[in-house]
């Protein structure tokens, strides 16, 4: 049966989490919003593209900083409200230099660093 993004369950603002993981390693390296025009535009072009709520407009991971993440899968979860995108992720995912945006664990009530941003 065919997909159709406008059958997903999006939130008041039109947007729906997605989670980026890499596809061969499955390690989780980010989330951020879609709408479900870049839901459309990433199954289109197979470069995800995020919707940005502060810039109100779309953007395409890696198209300014090169860092790019190239589709492999999308998958939907139970509920069709949230997406998880299998990824294959050029260089760093997080804006701040770091292969995960998920750098920081709590531990015993403090805050670590787990890693240090790429050279």
């Amino acid at each position: 049966m065919p997909f159709d993004p406008t059958r997903l369950k999006y939130d008041a603002n039109g947007l729906i989490p997605c989670i980026a993981q890499d596809h061969a390693t499955g390690e989780v390296l980010m989330m951020a919003w879609m709408n479900a025009q870049a839901v459309a535009q990433t199954l289109a072009t197979g470069r995800v593209t995020y919707w940005s709520r502060s810039r109100q407009a779309f953007w395409i991971k890696g198209e300014t900083s090169g860092h790019v993440q190239k589709l492999v899968e999308l998958r939907v979860d139970c509920d069709s409200d949230c997406l998880l995108a299998l990824v294959d992720q050029e260089g760093p995912a997080c804006h701040t230099n770091r292969r995960s945006c998920f750098y920081t664990a709590v531990r015993g009530g403090e805050a670590v660093i787990l890693t240090e941003p790429m050279a």
